[in-house]
């Protein structure tokens, strides 16, 4: 009995700090595209900017009311680099997905590239068409980011950035680098909210005193 109501206190005291201390840091952080772990990433921005426009009548200088126009999502990607581009794993992953490929004319290919695919049209222009798969960043379809968030307390948010779609990409190198980093910027269609997730501790495991419930709340999702 004194034992079990040690345990008890002992259980409050920790959940005093694992359902308060809900802030993560990078180094809680990973991201997949597409579903596929991209290890190489090490930050993420995104920001959303919207048009509005004041609407004036005579007989005030102030605005009488705000139009709302387009609404812009974009932000940029850092990644380091090793021996292979950053994206390596997403193109290798998709090796057998016809709709992750790329259409374009066979001189555009880089030399020695594998293209198949070959879809004569020598009636307009005595060319030829391939499919490839991308080699540059642009040429990757859209895709959805799922970034999910995870501290050592057990707490854990995800966030999902949808639609995609990779703008710019730069690298360089020099003497004084001591790693070599890949930039990318994008736009995408939506982004999601920061959803967090909550751990049970009224059901702790006897055992092994880890939770065994884990539910996802806040935006209609879970209970």
């Amino acid at each position: 009995m004194a034992s079990n109501l040690l345990g008890q206190r002992s259980m409050e005291a920790i959940a005093k700090y694992t359902n308060t201390y809900t802030t993560f840091s990078g180094a809680d952080i990973l991201c997949t595209f597409n579903g596929t772990e991209i290890g190489t990433l090490s930050g993420i921005t995104w920001s959303v900017t919207r048009e509005k426009a004041p609407v004036f009548t005579m007989g005030s200088p102030n605005p009488r009311s705000f139009s709302r126009g387009k609404r812009g999502i974009a932000g940029s990607m850092i990644f380091t680099t090793f021996d292979r581009p950053a994206l390596y794993n997403l193109i290798q992953n998709s090796l057998t997905n016809d709709e992750f490929r790329i259409w374009t004319r066979k001189w555009n290919l880089l030399p020695n590239m594998n293209a198949t695919n070959i879809v004569p049209i020598d009636a307009i222009d005595g060319s030829s068409v391939v499919s490839a798969l991308p080699y540059y960043a642009d040429q990757i379809p859209p895709f959805d980011v799922t970034i999910t968030y995870q501290n050592e307390y057990g707490q854990a948010a995800v966030r999902s950035i949808y639609g995609v779609e990779l703008l710019n990409e730069g690298s360089g190198v020099s003497m004084d680098d001591m790693q070599i980093e890949e930039t990318m910027t994008y736009v995408a269609r939506e982004v999601g909210p920061m959803i967090p997730t909550t751990r049970n501790f009224d059901a702790v495991s006897e055992e092994t005193g880890f939770n065994k419930d884990v539910a996802v709340t806040g935006f209609g999702i879970g209970g």
